[in-house]
C-alpha cells in the first residue's frame, strides 16, 4: 500500500483534466468478477421479494421477553485456495466466524450452528478436515454445534460449498441501539489478515505471478496459500466488553471492506488510526496493482470490527480488550481513512 494519498492511489494515472483513471492492469473487485453494485441489487431485489425484518447484521425474531437471532453465510472462494493445498482444516472456523461475528455486530449472544456442506464428490478426508475446523470454530465462540446437511449434487456443485447459520439469543434491551451518533467515538480491532471476504480479487491479484503451493514472501507461513488461508478471526469475547462500555452500534468489517462503517447510520465516519494492514495485502495490491481506494472498499485492511459509542466511555472498552481508539463519528457523510474518501 502506498504511503503518499494526497495526488493519486496505486494503480492510477493523473488525465488530461486532473483527473485520476486506473491503469490498464490495475486489478478492481468487479474485474475479478465480484460487482459489488450488482450484488447489493441483487439482494435488495431479493428482500423486496420476501419481506424485510428487524436488523441489519441478523434478522431478530420476538420471541417474548427476548429476541432470537438469525445470521447466515458462507466461506466463499476461499475454498478454492484450500482445495489447491488440499487443506481444509480452517475453512470451518471462517464459517463459524463469518456467522457468529454478524450477532456479535448486532448485540446478541452467538448459541447455536447449524452448517451446510454440498459437494460434487463426497470424500472422508476432507470432510473430516471440515469437521475439525468447525469444531475449532464452534469451541473459539463457544457455541453448540446441533446438526446439518451434507449435499452430493455433482450436477451443481464443482468441489465444495461450506456456508452454515447460527443463532442467537439476547434479552431486548440488550441488542445494540444500532445507530450511531455525531460526536461517538469509533473503537476498532485488528484482523488475523483478509479473513473470507474480497478472496476472489486477492486470489486473481496472486495467482498472476505465484501459484498457492509456492513459498510465501514474507511472515511464517510456508506458502502463499497458507497466508490466504489465514483464519477468519472470532470477535464472541468483544461481546459483554461493548454491551458493558454501552456501544451504540458495531460493524463486522467484512465485504464491502471500510464502507461497512455506513451500516452504523448515515454519517460521516473519519478514521485517523486505524490498524496497521498485515504483509499478506501489501502482498496482494502489489501483484495486482490495486488502487488504495479498491483495497478500503473490497478488504479490512487490517481493522476487523469498529464499534461506535460515547467518547467518555472509550477508555473503559479498550482498557480491557485489543481495541483502541481509531477515529470518530461525524456529521455528513461517507468515510475517511488513510487520506482516501470512500
Amino acid at each position: 500500500m502506498t504511503d503518499d494519498h494526497s495526488n493519486r492511489t496505486e494503480g492510477e494515472d493523473v488525465g488530461e483534466d486532473g483527473e485520476s483513471t486506473p491503469d490498464d492492469d490495475s486489478l478492481t473487485y468487479a474485474d475479478a468478477g465480484v460487482d459489488i453494485d450488482q450484488s447489493e441489487a441483487a439482494t435488495a431485489a431479493l428482500v423486496s421479494a420476501v419481506g424485510e425484518s428487524a436488523g441489519d447484521y441478523a434478522g431478530l425474531l420476538d420471541i417474548g421477553d427476548r429476541y432470537l437471532a438469525l445470521a447466515t453465510d458462507g466461506v466463499g472462494t476461499k475454498l478454492l485456495v484450500a482445495e489447491a493445498l488440499g487443506d481444509y482444516s480452517t475453512v470451518g472456523i471462517d464459517c463459524i466466524a463469518m456467522n457468529a461475528n454478524d450477532l456479535v455486530a448486532a448485540g446478541v449472544r452467538p448459541v447455536a450452528f447449524v452448517d451446510y456442506l454440498a459437494v460434487d464428490d463426497p470424500d472422508e478426508t476432507f470432510a473430516e478436515q471440515v469437521g475439525e475446523g468447525l469444531r475449532a470454530g464452534a469451541d473459539g465462540a463457544n457455541i453448540e454445534l446441533v446438526g446439518g446437511e451434507t449435499a452430493v449434487m455433482p450436477e451443481v456443485i464443482r468441489g465444495l460449498d461450506l456456508a452454515g447459520t447460527c443463532a442467537g439469543l439476547a434479552a431486548k434491551g440488550a441488542v445494540f441501539e444500532g445507530t450511531a451518533t455525531p460526536g461517538d467515538t469509533l473503537v476498532g480491532f485488528p484482523s488475523s489478515g483478509i479473513h473470507s471476504n474480497g478472496l476472489t480479487l486477492a486470489r486473481t491479484a496472486v495467482t498472476r505471478e505465484y501459484d498457492y503451493t509456492d513459498p510465501c514472501p514474507f511472515g511464517d507461513y510456508d506458502t502463499v496459500g497458507e497466508a490466504l488461508l489465514e483464519p477468519t478471526r472470532l470477535y464472541t469475547h468483544l461481546l459483554d466488553p461493548m454491551r458493558e462500555s454501552g456501544v451504540r452500534a458495531a460493524a463486522h468489517v467484512t465485504g464491502g471492506g471500510w464502507t461497512n462503517l455506513e451500516r452504523l447510520g448515515g454519517h460521516r465516519y473519519v478514521i485517523d488510526d486505524a490498524f496497521d494492514p498485515q504483509p499478506v495485502f501489501e502482498f496482494v495490491q502489489s501483484l495486482g496493482d490495486v488502487a488504495d481506494a479498491e483495497m478500503h472498499r473490497t478488504f479490512n485492511m487490517g481493522t476487523g470490527f469498529v464499534c461506535a459509542l460515547a467518547p467518555e466511555d472509550a477508555a473503559e472498552l479498550t482498557s480491557g480488550t485489543d481495541g483502541r481508539v481509531i477515529g470518530r463519528v461525524e456529521s455528513g457523510t461517507g468515510v475517511s481513512i488513510r487520506g482516501l474518501e470512500l
